[in-house]
C-alpha cells in the first residue's frame, strides 16, 4: 500500500473511534493488505491520538488464547498501544453510549515494568527480572470494524481492537508465582461465566510479554520502564451492555472489577 492509502485508513479509523461509528472491514476493500501495511496504519491512527494530547503508558498483546482466536477467526497474536485516555477505574462505570461500538470484556494479567525490555532475544527470565509487579485487570476490547468482521490485518490496523482497560486492586511480585497455572474466574452480574488459567495465553503470560518485546524489537520499539503491559485474555471474550458488572479473580493476584452504563 502507498502512503496515501495508509493515511486514508488511519484517518478513517481515528474518525470511527471519535464518532463511535464502525467502518467496513479494511481487508474487504484492500485484499492485498499486508500485516506490515496494517502496522503502518496503526501508527498513523496512534499519531492522531497523540496529537489530541494522549500519551503512551503501555502496550498490549492481543489474540493470545485459543478461545479468543477461535471466536474471532484470527490465529496469531498482535499488538497495540495503551494511552492514558484508555485507563479507567473501577470507581465509576464505563459509559458505553457514544464512546464504544461493540465492547467486549476479557480478563488478563497486567505486568508493570521497572526496567526497559528491547528485543530481539528477550527471554522469560529477563521479563520476570524487568517486572515490578503483576496485577489482575480487565481489557475492554472494541472493534472499529463493522460487526467484528476482522482478519489479522484489520485488528492490527485498529490498534489490536483495544478500547479501555481497568487495573485490579492489588499488585504482587511475579517471583514465587507460577503464572502458567494461576487460575482465573470471571463473573457477570454475580454469576460465574468462565474460568481459565495462565497457560491459556501462549502457554504463559510471561511468554506473551517476551513475544511482545521481541516482536516490537523488529520495529525498533521497546517496552519501557513504568509501562503497563497487558498480556492477553485467559478466558473467552464477553460482550457487555449498560448495567453489566463484571469481576475477575486470579489465584495469588487478587481481583479486578468493572461496571458499564
Amino acid at each position: 500500500m502507498d502512503s496515501k492509502q495508509i493515511k486514508h485508513y488511519a484517518d478513517e479509523l481515528y474518525q470511527a473511534l471519535r464518532s463511535a461509528s464502525p467502518v467496513a472491514p479494511l481487508t474487504e476493500r484492500e485484499p492485498d493488505m499486508t500485516i506490515e501495511d496494517a502496522y503502518h496504519i496503526s501508527s498513523g491512527f496512534l499519531e492522531h491520538r497523540l496529537g489530541d494530547g494522549e500519551r503512551i503508558i503501555g502496550k498490549k498483546i492481543g489474540v493470545t488464547s485459543k478461545a479468543v482466536q477461535n471466536m474471532l477467526g484470527v490465529h496469531q497474536p498482535d499488538f497495540g498501544y495503551l494511552t492514558d485516555a484508555m485507563l479507567a477505574t473501577s470507581d465509576a462505570p464505563i459509559v458505553l453510549d457514544n464512546q464504544m461500538i461493540a465492547a467486549r470484556a476479557e480478563g488478563e494479567i497486567a505486568f508493570v515494568l521497572k526496567r526497559r525490555l528491547m528485543g530481539p532475544g528477550v527471554t522469560n527470565a529477563q521479563v520476570l527480572a524487568a517486572t515490578e509487579c503483576v496485577m489482575p485487570c480487565f481489557e475492554i476490547v472494541d472493534s472499529r470494524i463493522q460487526d467484528w468482521k476482522i482478519k489479522i490485518q484489520d485488528t492490527v490496523a485498529d490498534n489490536a481492537s483495544c478500547g479501555m482497560f481497568v487495573l485490579g486492586d492489588s499488585a504482587v511480585s511475579p517471583r514465587g508465582l507460577d503464572l502458567t497455572t494461576v487460575g482465573m474466574v470471571m463473573s457477570l452480574n454475580g454469576k460465574v461465566i468462565s474460568t481459565g488459567a495462565g497457560a491459556a495465553a501462549l502457554g504463559s503470560p510471561v511468554n506473551c510479554v517476551a513475544w511482545l518485546a521481541n516482536t516490537l524489537g523488529q520495529y525498533g520499539i521497546a517496552l519501557e520502564a513504568g509501562e503497563v503491559i497487558l498480556s492477553g485474555s485467559l478466558v473467552p471474550l464477553q460482550p457487555v451492555k449498560a448495567g453489566d458488572s463484571l469481576n475477575v479473580s486470579i489465584g495469588g493476584l487478587g481481583t479486578a472489577s468493572v461496571r458499564f452504563a
